[in-house]
């Protein structure tokens, strides 16, 4: 059935493919739903693709409700009754509409409420109540019921302007008129504000788009989750709320361990929110996983914020001179064990990719998903051509862009296990980690590192438009 998909106008790139997320979790359980093409698009008519208001198919009102309530950047999903031009269009479309589909709303036993909206464009009480007054043509024979209504229905409006006030361009004026199926519950975010939040740190994920990055995951209850940057735990902290257990580790042992003190660490955040902690949390480095050989498919998500060097970048173990084979390897003293930190040496962003690629390769489950960021460089605001990341035992289904500055962008990167590691693929790793040792002071010099570890086709890209987007006021 046919929706009317209501967005929140914000994070643009990220409102569709966070439907569809939802939609492929909530349809794995429903025993008859068909998975093969579970969401469809299409666009008002004279409405830009930047506007909030979608047209979306999706597979029953069970999923459209569960969507709606768990979504972060859906309004609302509505069983559009009519639209039109002015209201005499949308009355005679409303009056079209199926007797079957309206009636069980009307009934004497149920109550009702009529919510007037609209987008780029103010509309004051008087003016409301003047359009609900205009709605006597629908035979309502319920009680009005402001607080608890059994049923919501909707009115919104947008007006013809143009591109001048920073909203997606609208042609003609356009009248919606609908039953809530489902609606976002927004509260959760003034709850795990960073702001109110006792552990944080200088990298520390904003709390809307770590749950956006846990829905993107599939985080859920039976759901093990895994995030190899953890750092004060913002990401974990949004897939426990939504019932998974978690695993984090970072190189750094004062944040896994010390933090900033005994009641102010990773821990702290959890028990601030009631959430069962994480299974554990490791004081490991991404370039030499910890794992025992043969481990494999343990995760059912990894998500993460690799470090890309615009506040803290990328650290493993080893230091320069150990790196570089100007001194041996060494072991700690027992006396000098006790708060002992290991040296480091610079860790660059391709070969992070590269190595935790690999270890999602190996440790995800068939079906499981990779989320995490990908820094993208932008010239006059405008994305330049962007090649992905690659592996085969991965597909790219959604790359969400976040604009920073008018040089920068980040891109959120949903990839899904789809080939088992081999031990084929386990040799090219390694083969490949022998180049990046080699070849890692060559590379940094000449700027090419970037297509030097990965391998792109231009299949791979998704199809996206280079102008800029629609933000408003946010970005």
């Amino acid at each position: 059935m046919w929706y009317l998909c209501v967005f929140y106008h914000r994070l643009l790139d990220y409102r569709r493919p966070e439907v569809e997320s939802l939609a492929q979790l909530f349809a794995t359980e429903e025993i008859n739903c068909e998975t093969s093409s579970l969401v469809e698009w299409r666009l008002p008519d004279n409405h830009h693709i930047d506007s909030p208001f979608h047209f979306v198919s999706l597979p029953s009102q069970h999923i459209a409700r569960k969507i709606a309530n768990r979504s972060l950047l859906v309004k609302g999903i509505y069983e559009l009754w009519g639209q039109g031009t002015d209201y005499e269009e949308l009355e005679k479309a409303i009056k079209e509409y199926p007797e079957d589909r309206k009636l069980p709303y009307l009934t004497e036993d149920s109550t009702f409420k009529i919510v007037v909206d609209s987008f780029g464009k103010v509309i004051s009480s008087e003016e409301q109540n003047e359009r609900i007054r205009g709605l006597t043509y629908i035979p309502f024979k319920g009680r009005v019921n402001l607080k608890k209504p059994d049923h919501k229905f909707w009115l919104m409006e947008t007006d013809d302007y143009g591109s001048n006030n920073g909203l997606p361009p609208v042609v003609q004026k356009t009248i919606f008129f609908g039953r809530e199926v489902g609606a976002a519950n927004r509260s959760l975010l003034p709850t795990y504000q960073l702001k109110s939040r006792k552990y944080l740190g200088p990298t520390a994920m904003d709390a809307e788009m770590a749950f956006l990055m846990a829905n993107q995951g599939h985080a859920g209850p039976g759901k093990m989750v895994y995030d190899p940057f953890v750092g004060t735990g913002s990401i974990l902290v949004a897939a426990a709320h939504f019932g998974a257990m978690t695993m984090g580790a970072d190189i750094d042992i004062r944040v896994v361990r010390d933090g900033r003190g005994p009641n102010c660490n990773v821990w702290t955040n959890f028990e601030q929110y009631n959430l069962p902690e994480p299974v554990g949390l490791l004081r490991a480095d991404n370039n030499l996983p910890p794992w025992r050989p043969g481990l494999k498919e343990m995760f059912d998500a990894i998500i993460c914020d690799p470090p890309y060097g615009v506040r803290a970048g990328g650290r493993k173990s080893g230091g320069r001179k150990l790196l570089k084979g100007a001194v041996g390897p060494y072991t700690v003293p027992d006396t000098k064990r006790e708060g002992h930190i290991p040296s480091t040496a610079p860790y660059s962003l391709a070969e992070c990719v590269h190595d935790l690629l690999d270890l999602s390769a190996k440790m995800l489950v068939m079906g499981g998903r990779l989320v995490y960021f990908y820094p993208v460089s932008r010239e006059d605001g405008v994305m330049n051509s962007v090649k992905y990341p690659e592996h085969p035992c991965f597909k790219l289904i959604s790359s969400c862009e976040q604009i920073l500055s008018s040089r920068y962008s980040r891109h959120l990167l949903t990839m899904v296990k789809v080939g088992v590691y081999t031990k084929e693929m386990e040799e090219v790793a390694r083969e490949k980690h022998r180049e990046f040792k080699e070849n890692h002071a060559k590379w940094l010099e000449e700027g090419n590192l970037h297509s030097a570890v990965f391998e792109s086709n231009e299949g791979s890209k998704l199809d996206r438009d280079s102008k800029p987007k629609y933000r408003g006021k946010y970005v």
